[in-house]
């Protein structure tokens, strides 16, 4: 369990891709202190997990030394199940990732990073 958020559903996998399913509790110690009125899930949160993931189903490191990009349409309220897709290029030490609703499929987040 990382940050009080209960363990991912792999629902898709291949050798260089993975799809998970993810309930973002809103216990989870993510939302302490970030806009208390108005509780969202940060960046640095969605980086965070992203990472995670890369690192147990991949073998990457835990960190993300060169963001290429980052992008945000909308924002991740407490208690959302969300699906991360993430897909790493092996030949170009390359990792994409996207942030979907797992309800309706509303876009949230997406980024890219090299190792």
């Amino acid at each position: 369990m990382i940050h009080g958020i209960l363990p991912e559903e792999v629902l898709e996998q291949s050798e260089n891709q993975i799809s998970l399913k993810v309930k973002i509790p809103a216990k989870s110690d993510y939302f302490d202190g970030h806009f208390p009125q108005f509780k969202l899930l940060p960046a640095v949160a969605q980086i965070d997990l992203m990472a995670h993931y890369a690192a147990k189903y991949f073998g990457l490191p835990l960190s993300t030394p060169k963001i290429k990009r980052f992008k945000f349409s909308d924002k991740i309220l407490p208690d959302t199940t969300v699906i991360f897709k993430i897909t790493f290029d092996s030949e170009k030490n390359h990792v994409t990732f996207e942030v979907t609703d797992a309800a309706d499929g509303k876009f949230y987040s997406s980024g890219a990073y090299n190792l």
